[in-house]
């Protein structure tokens, strides 16, 4: 090839690159249009990071896979080339014994190391040339021209990225900073209304608990959960088996008791001395009749009944029979419809200044699109366990008039409103309360 020729060939790659409008099409152009000028088998660019090569291109290849055996090879390689900035000749009779597998496996004999630096002298990259023939002196000179070329554009376009995103605020803001930072000032003076998301439930305010009347073993339920039942109806029994058993010694005893007092009395016609004995087996007999009627009661407390008109609400009937329970122990509510309130749990950490009648909003799992609004009506002073075990402050809100009643039981997320603040206080509370809890300042 002539040097007219040469430098024909050398002037398109050298437009193509000050053309490129951005880095990758720019490294592309080097490991694969170089060929134009100077012929090779393979090349690749190593940029430089802190004297650290970092494999970014490779010709023939639209992306590199840093984690190929070869790229992982290439980059090991890479790492012992000289770094003094200069152009580097390498032939594989030179290679150290530890790149000799590699290099036998991977590349040609004659390797090339052309380095891109800048005005500057700083070194952007290096880029390998690798071919089966050695590279002649007049090959060097027009890749190092043709280099210069490219480290001026590689540091163009670098600089163009950083600058990019380093300056824009500067040139987004501009002369209007001032104004921006006194209508930022201004904004986070705004008044809003403080507020917290706790986990609520909707529950009936005014319930009635239904206890276990004594010790004994649950044995069925007449009603289903969430139920609708009657005054008197059977809502639950205990387990009678121990109680009938009881009743039938006790009427057992009771009849001996009879029987030895009426012996009594049919001696003491005969026998004076036998008259006492007629007041003791009398006296027995009545012990025995008052222990009957005890046991009595307690079968007759085996069956639990409603004291009014409502709603059964309870777990799953299941888990309760044959469960043991104690006098007093709670079995269920009878819940009144009309009566349907929320609860919530404020967590500690999220708690505010709340003041009765605060508005509350609930957002059902069930139905999130069609919010409910009620009035905050009781809350607690003390923290207790939730029922996710976490210490929160408990809350009871009544629904407003003319809201929807949703069904007991439910559970949402509850919105509850506070104080009126600046919305710089609000955006920055959480976080000058975690900075105080770390640092008590």
């Amino acid at each position: 090839m002539s040097e007219s020729q040469d430098l024909g060939i050398l002037l398109q790659i050298q437009e193509r690159a000050l053309q490129a409008t951005s880095l990758d099409a720019l490294r592309f152009s080097i490991v694969n249009e170089t060929h134009a000028l100077v012929p090779y088998r393979q090349s690749a660019l190593f940029a430089d990071d802190a004297g650290r090569r970092t494999l970014v291109s490779a010709s023939g290849l639209v992306s590199v896979a840093n984690d190929s055996p070869f790229a992982v090879w290439l980059h090991r390689f890479a790492q012992r080339w000289p770094a003094d900035g200069a152009l580097h000749r390498l032939d594989f009779d030179s290679a150290s014994p530890e790149d000799v597998q590699g290099w036998e496996e991977w590349l040609p004999d004659h390797l090339l190391l052309v380095p891109l630096k800048s005005g500057d002298g700083r070194v952007l990259g290096t880029v390998m040339y690798a071919r089966e023939t050695p590279w002649a002196d007049h090959e060097l000179a027009l890749l190092a021209r043709l280099h210069l070329t490219y480290a001026h554009c590689l540091r163009s376009l670098s600089s163009g990225q950083t600058r990019t995103w380093r300056t824009w605020p500067h040139r987004l803001l501009g002369r209007h900073r001032w104004k921006i930072a006194v209508a930022l000032g201004l904004t986070l003076c705004i008044p809003v209304r403080l507020s917290v998301l706790a986990p609520a439930e909707v529950v009936a305010l005014d319930a009635i608990q239904v206890a276990s009347p004594q010790d004994g073993v649950i044995g069925s339920f007449a009603v289903a959960p969430n139920a609708r039942v009657k005054a008197g109806d059977l809502l639950f029994s205990l387990e009678d088996s121990t109680v009938m058993n009881r009743r039938q010694v006790a009427m057992q005893s009771l009849e001996v008791a009879r029987a030895d007092a009426l012996v009594a009395q049919q001696r003491a016609f005969d026998d004076t001395r036998s008259k006492a004995e007629v007041a003791v087996a009398l006296g027995r007999v009545r012990e025995k009749e008052a222990e009957l009627a005890a046991i009595d009661v307690q079968a007759r407390r085996v069956e639990i009944r409603a004291d009014r008109d409502g709603v059964a609400v309870f777990a799953d009937s299941n888990d309760w029979i044959g469960r043991p329970v104690q006098t007093g122990e709670r079995v269920m509510q009878l819940a009144q419809p009309e009566d349907a309130g929320i609860l919530v749990w404020m967590a500690v950490p999220d708690a505010i200044n709340l003041e009765l009648d605060a508005p509350v909003r609930l957002f059902l799992h069930t139905d999130p699109l069609q919010p409910r609004d009620g009035r905050l009506v009781e809350t607690s002073y003390q923290a207790v366990r939730s029922p996710e075990d976490v210490a929160s402050y408990r809350l009871r809100a009544r629904f407003d008039t003319g809201e929807e009643l949703p069904r007991i039981g439910l559970r949402g997320t509850a919105r509850i409103a506070g104080n009126w603040v600046p919305l710089a206080y609000y955006l920055f509370r959480r976080p000058l309360a975690a900075v105080r809890e770390w640092t008590g300042l």
